[in-house]
């Protein structure tokens, strides 16, 4: 009996253990629009890497219009609040983590006993492994590289029906496009040489950056200036000199008098309706399908303009476009966290990271063939989506654990009319004139708090004085006092933050 009792309690402990481990992990995604649907969660990659490692996902998406509240209240909520992990970037940023970092798991010994296919990357690119390792030294979360990628981020793409139908050239420099977007403002009824929905860190990128004004992505407002040394461009000269080039667009009618007040989906109902026909002159994009659709045929890239230093520029930031690092963060919910990272492992093949890009094999958005190459297919007509809303749709794109090798992407044919065959075309225009941005860098925990403690207000401040600069004038009358007011607001404490963390990153 006593030997009975031992096997049946051997046994239940088994079960135990097996229902624990058949439980789904319960994984936190966030997309950039509820319009892509949740076709990414079941595409025949997910499903056959599911069968090998045994490990099932209970998706739970968040859309970003949203999420910066739902995020807030889930972690002040505490542990409890929190699902198993979190995938892709756009979950969670380092500000996020490392203040709770109790609630988190720290990899950096785990990822060599359940993650082969990571820890043979971390010694082929010690980048990657840098770029997830925080100053102490700890690794809480999973990076990325993502694949067929230009040199180049957003480009200037021009209407040339417009050009041509007023005689104009293509412009080159910073002076002739203001001549050529008064023009378009003037030739016709809701036409505009410049529809966007504006703010200081899109247009520092984009609209101001033939005047050198590039700053990173991560949103810090850090540049470098002529001489390759970091910066914070909103406190430079030649910011100041980009507005009042601004403004004189303004005043000339060249900038939509919506500028600043229009939602992005206010921007794309006016550039996307082809039955009124496009209505701005330039756009600033990826590519010009991406933001113009059925307008695009219209539009062409420009070269990179010269600016009044007679240098041209051109927005390029590779370390964040190209690399990411919070791409799978593991909550202390799991049960299973050697599982779930042999399930991510699974990602770091060249193969995986082609279909977490374009869509699945299985699923017909590639096709593999016979002398080793692979096809990404276009959609159907009948999908009515163009490849660019295909990959968003059928996979995860930029955002979660990928890596392929160089070797590999020449194997990789891609349509040459939409997408990111398009986009590597037109990077070859402005490539030659990529510049060193300033890097993707780590903070403590107390340069967290205190950045965030001093950012809002700070960028809140400078926004302000931007639109109003433009809409209203009196950048040079009133440059002084600006200066005065950051340095009041201790705007020298948050760029010793990043001056500090940028001297860490260069040591490495």
């Amino acid at each position: 009996m006593k030997k009975l009792l031992s096997v049946l309690l051997a046994l239940c402990l088994l079960l135990c253990c097996a229902t624990a481990m058949a439980d789904p992990v319960k994984m936190a995604v966030v997309r950039w629009t509820e319009t892509w649907g949740t076709d990414f969660t079941q595409t025949a990659f997910l499903k056959e890497i599911g069968e090998k490692t045994g490990v099932e996902i209970e998706w739970q998406p968040y859309y970003n219009a949203n999420w910066a509240d739902q995020k807030s209240l889930m972690l002040a909520s505490g542990l409890s609040a929190l699902p198993d992990a979190f995938f892709g970037s756009i979950s969670l940023t380092d500000a996020d983590i490392i203040p709770n970092a109790d609630y988190f798991v720290e990899l950096s010994e785990l990822i060599p006993q359940y993650m082969p296919n990571l820890t043979a990357i971390f010694e082929k690119d010690p980048a990657m492994k840098a770029l997830v390792t925080d100053a102490e030294g700890n690794i809480w979360s999973l990076p990325k590289k993502l694949p067929m990628r230009p040199s180049t981020a957003n480009q200037m793409y021009i209407n040339k029906v417009w050009l041509e139908e007023l005689g104009l050239a293509m412009p080159t420099t910073y002076a002739e496009l203001a001549d050529v977007l008064v023009k378009f403002s003037q030739s016709g009824e809701g036409r505009y040489g410049f529809i966007a929905s504006s703010s200081l860190s899109g247009d520092l990128n984009n609209l101001l950056v033939c005047f050198g004004t590039q700053v990173s992505r991560a949103g810090n407002y850090m540049g470098m200036n002529a001489a390759g040394e970091p910066v914070f461009m909103p406190m430079q000269e030649n910011y100041k000199e980009a507005v009042k080039w601004a403004r004189e667009l303004y005043v000339s009618g060249a900038l939509d008098p919506e500028h600043f007040t229009q939602t992005a989906d206010m921007v794309r109902a006016k550039i996307q309706d082809t039955e009124a026909g496009p209505r701005t002159g330039i756009v600033f994009a990826w590519t010009a399908d991406s933001e113009l659709l059925g307008n695009a045929k219209d539009y062409v890239v420009v070269p990179a303009l010269e600016g009044p230093d007679g240098n041209r520029y051109v927005e390029s930031d590779p370390t964040f476009l190209n690399y990411g690092k919070n791409e799978l963060v593991i909550t202390k919910n799991c049960k299973d966290v050697g599982a779930l990272l042999t399930w991510a492992d699974q990602f770091y093949t060249d193969e995986a990271s082609l279909q977490t890009y374009y869509g699945s094999i299985g699923d017909g958005k590639i096709a593999k063939n016979d002398d080793g190459t692979y096809e990404v297919l276009l959609p159907t007509a009948e999908s009515g989506i163009n490849l660019d809303t295909s990959c968003w749709t059928f996979s995860f794109r930029d955002h979660g654990p990928k890596y392929m090798n160089a070797e590999f992407e020449k194997n990789i044919i891609l349509p040459t009319t939409e997408g990111d065959g398009i986009k590597l075309a037109d990077d070859a225009v402005s490539a030659a004139y990529v510049r060193d941005t300033f890097p993707v860098v780590a903070y403590t925990a107390d340069e967290l708090d205190e950045k965030a403690f001093l950012s809002a207000d700070i960028y809140s401040y400078m926004s302000q004085q931007y639109a109003h600069w433009i809409t209203e004038g009196g950048v040079d009358e009133e440059w002084d006092a600006y200066i005065a007011q950051l340095e009041a607001m201790n705007v020298q404490d948050l760029i010793d933050i990043e001056l500090a963390a940028y001297a860490r990153y260069t040591a490495q």
